[in-house]
């Protein structure tokens, strides 16, 4: 499996023959290039158009994020997989709204089902989850009977918003409380660990899609307009609630992330470069964590996981093949 590397800190990214180095002062560092997937970038940086260009050819994804812990763009090499026929299939499902709908709501109900997993798991434990599963679950079947997009969005928000309420429950800690989801800039420690981790999600997802034939900007939940890519917001729900939720609670139930790990800037919170090197540090573990695949009956790591469901979602539009998405069991 290919690597992706992490940058924090600020230096150049360079090209020296057939590989990359990052330099950081005297100090110099060679990357894999033949191992590599993805370099996810948080320090300041500068690069060049020789780097670039071959940064295109090995087909490597540069993520950049700012100070603020905003996704602010990715350099996407150029379409090395793209399929002029699946491309035109993606658009036709999305402009039949039935269809469009059809897809969507699998998205959805397949995310629904991995909240329900993280409630549940922790319910065996001892932990009073009782009504929020069973108003979850009410609102799910409500849900069924939507006949837009729009509609499920709104379904999906309210159920979304009872399942970080949970949060209070499951972690019991003073210093990570959940209100009410914030964004830009979060108002508390919670809501920054939960952007931080979804867009961290969101990018994995995105490097994943880009080894399919499925084009990133044409998605069903999410509307295709004028932003950047839609596609991995849409299969980015299914993986929320079991890569970044559980991460997030094992860095605060372990104490490995605490309130030091945070700072007040511009009437928000954010992560210190302390916590987002422990959060990338354990999501990257889950991400290479495997279980064992119930249908191809071999271990496979949740990274990998992310790429098959694109190929699920890629046969259903190209063939009507029956999809069902991924629900984790523990």
């Amino acid at each position: 499996m290919k690597k992706d590397i992490y940058i924090f800190n600020d230096g150049d990214l360079r090209r020296k023959d057939n590989t990359f180095y990052f330099q950081n002062g005297e100090s110099k560092k060679y990357l894999p290039i033949e191992e590599l997937d993805s370099v996810w970038v948080f320090g300041e940086i500068t690069v060049n158009k020789k780097f670039l260009d071959f940064a295109s050819q090995k087909g490597i994804l540069i993520h950049f994020f700012n100070y603020y812990e905003y996704y602010t763009g990715t350099f996407y090499p150029r379409e090395h997989l793209n399929s002029g026929f699946v491309i035109l299939k993606q658009a036709e499902a999305y402009l039949q709204e039935e269809k469009r709908v059809l897809i969507a709501k699998k998205i959805i109900r397949t995310a629904i089902s991995n909240i329900l997993v993280v409630l549940k798991y922790y319910c065996k434990r001892g932990i009073n989850l009782q009504e929020t599963i069973a108003d979850i679950e009410e609102k799910w079947i409500q849900m069924e009977n939507c006949s837009s997009t729009a509609e499920l969005m709104a379904y999906e928000g309210n159920i979304r918003e009872s399942y970080y309420k949970a949060f209070n429950v499951i972690l019991d800690e003073p210093d990570f409380v959940f209100t009410i989801r914030s964004r830009r800039p979060p108002k508390d420690k919670l809501n920054a660990l939960i952007s931080f981790g979804n867009s961290m999600m969101y990018t994995t997802v995105l490097s994943e899609i880009y080894q399919t034939n499925l084009d990133p900007r044409i998605g069903y939940l999410h509307s295709t307009n004028n932003r950047r890519f839609s596609l991995n917001l849409d299969l980015a729900e299914i993986f929320k609630p079991v890569i970044v939720d559980r991460v997030i609670f094992s860095l605060i139930n372990k104490r490995v992330i605490t309130a030091k790990d945070f700072d007040s800037n511009f009437g928000g919170i954010l992560l210190k470069d302390t916590g987002k090197k422990k959060f990338v540090e354990e999501y990257n573990k889950k991400l290479l964590t495997t279980i064992r695949h119930k249908s191809i009956g071999t271990a496979v790591s949740y990274k990998r996981l992310i790429r098959l469901e694109a190929y699920k979602l890629q046969k259903l539009i190209t063939e009507d093949a029956e999809y069902e998405g991924f629900v984790c069991e523990w």
